[in-house]
């Protein structure tokens, strides 16, 4: 069900990890060694991939190294938006995954790639198409962001929400299908990709569209999953009930489960960007999940060949 357990989302990005409580990220290192020892206490099997950064940044990732979080994960992950919200071209994405190839050895996945229709959803078109061509084949893993338009009236996981402005609004536009269900060209434009380029998809607390999404995938092909299990999500109401439903749903997926976001009473930000007071407890957390959806597997030993046999292969 699950093939790789990514630690956080875009933790260099402030409106997913708050640089004032943790500047040089020491703490952030800290969560991931956690993390990253206990997932492979409980399945030393599973891939374990550094949270995608944003931006692509050569000196965080040297950052990371020097405090250690790098031995503690086997893949490190970049997110790159170059038409929306990135100050880079479309077509530097190579050079963009050669930067951070320069400063590890760990292999590197784009686990979010988007262009968005805010524009024009021609753009989007030519977004998918470009995307597709410059990288699959070149990265192990490529997860497309995303399957759905987010609902305007749901709002988006930012810190500083309408007042980023026009960054704002293109949130509600990444998807390859309207928040009404239907489909735009980009659809169409990724479905000969599907295969190659996964889709990352978020799916919040209870959230109506997750038949739907299955549904979509298996119509388009669609191998790879990444998405996400919350951390403040866990202390709803029957939060494993819901769990429990959305794993149970894309259990035909090579799924990547991402574990983030801090509950308001567990950190000293009092927002799910904030660094936790006690980082063990997202160390559980990230346990807990490997332990109830992604075991490791007893391979089961050879059965014992009959004498009677043994004796015609000699």
């Amino acid at each position: 069900m699950i093939e790789a357990a990514m630690i956080w989302n875009e933790p260099n990005n402030k409106s997913h990890w708050d640089p004032e409580l943790d500047p040089d990220w020491s703490r952030f290192g800290q969560c991931v060694t956690l993390a990253g020892q206990a997932i492979r206490a409980v399945n030393p099997d599973l891939t374990r991939v550094l949270g995608g950064m944003s931006p692509i940044d050569q000196l965080w990732v040297q950052r990371m190294q020097g405090h250690g979080a790098l031995d503690h994960v086997d893949v490190v992950a970049v997110h790159g938006f170059p038409l929306d919200w990135n100050l880079w071209q479309i077509h530097e994405w190579p050079a963009k995954v050669a930067e951070i190839e320069a400063v590890t050895d760990k292999p590197v996945w784009v686990t979010e790639v988007g262009v968005g229709s805010f524009g024009a959803e021609e753009v989007q078109v030519f977004g998918v198409q470009k995307t597709a061509e410059l990288l699959v084949g070149r990265v192990p893993r490529i997860f497309w962001y995303s399957l759905f338009d987010l609902p305007q009236e749901w709002g988006a996981t930012t810190r500083h929400r309408e007042a980023e402005g026009s960054s704002y609004y293109r949130h509600f536009y990444m998807g390859l299908i309207r928040a009404d269900g239907t489909p735009k060209p980009g659809l169409e434009a990724y479905a000969p990709h599907a295969a190659d380029m996964g889709l990352m998809q978020w799916f919040h607390y209870q959230d109506p569209r997750l038949d739907d999404a299955v549904a979509w995938m298996k119509r388009l092909g669609v191998r790879h999953l990444r998405t996400g299990l919350s951390w403040a999500d866990s202390f709803r109401p029957d939060a494993l009930g819901w769990f429990d439903r959305q794993m149970e749903a894309l259990a035909d997926f090579d799924t990547t489960v991402t574990f983030c976001f801090t509950p308001e009473h567990l950190g000293p930000g009092a927002h799910h960007t904030s660094p936790p007071h006690d980082p063990q407890q997202f160390a559980d957390f990230c346990a807990a999940m490997i332990e109830r959806y992604a075991p490791q597997r007893v391979k089961a030993m050879p059965e014992a060949v009959p004498t009677a046999i043994q004796s015609t292969l000699t």
